[in-house]
């Protein structure tokens, strides 16, 4: 009888874990037909959906625990974002509560044939810790620079 195989690769001894980045969440996403409207570009909608798919990633790691999206606000679209493009979000919390966290998602439109990219879009989300009966509960201070250790580089 074999042993049943792992359910996940184990480290290479000379390669590290590293832990995920607390407070801070990067993605990237392209643009498709679908995603666009009859001009050619995103649709809000669907860039709304990406921020608040990265903000809730950066939520959940600082929170080390479920939360749920409770506003967002302050979204500026500055630049239109084409078929074709590649999307990078970043999102980092900026502000915690008692059970809230405030997370800016920053998004970048990217050109992937030059690699250029430009702020298209920024926004704010708020979201709340909360526990397995789905009721508010404390989340971490949030650590002066965490999250913002490499704000200058872009996703």
């Amino acid at each position: 009888m074999s042993e049943p195989a792992p359910t996940s690769r184990p480290s290479a001894p000379d390669q590290p874990s590293t832990p995920a980045p607390r407070s801070r969440a990067r993605m990237l996403e392209l643009v498709f037909p679908k995603d666009t409207n009859y001009l050619g570009t995103a649709f809000g909608g669907f860039v709304l959906s990406l921020m608040d798919k990265a903000a809730s990633v950066a939520a959940v790691r600082h929170a080390r625990g479920a939360v749920v999206t409770a506003r967002m606000d302050g979204v500026d679209f500055r630049l239109p974002i084409r078929v074709g493009d590649a999307v990078a979000l970043d999102a980092h919390v900026v502000k915690v509560g008692r059970s809230s966290m405030q997370v800016r998602v920053d998004v970048f439109r990217e050109n992937m044939a030059s690699g250029e990219q430009q702020l298209a879009t920024t926004g704010f989300f708020v979201f709340v810790a909360v526990d397995e009966d789905g009721k508010p509960c404390p989340v971490p201070p949030l650590v002066e620079g965490a999250g913002n250790a490499e704000a200058d580089d872009r996703p």
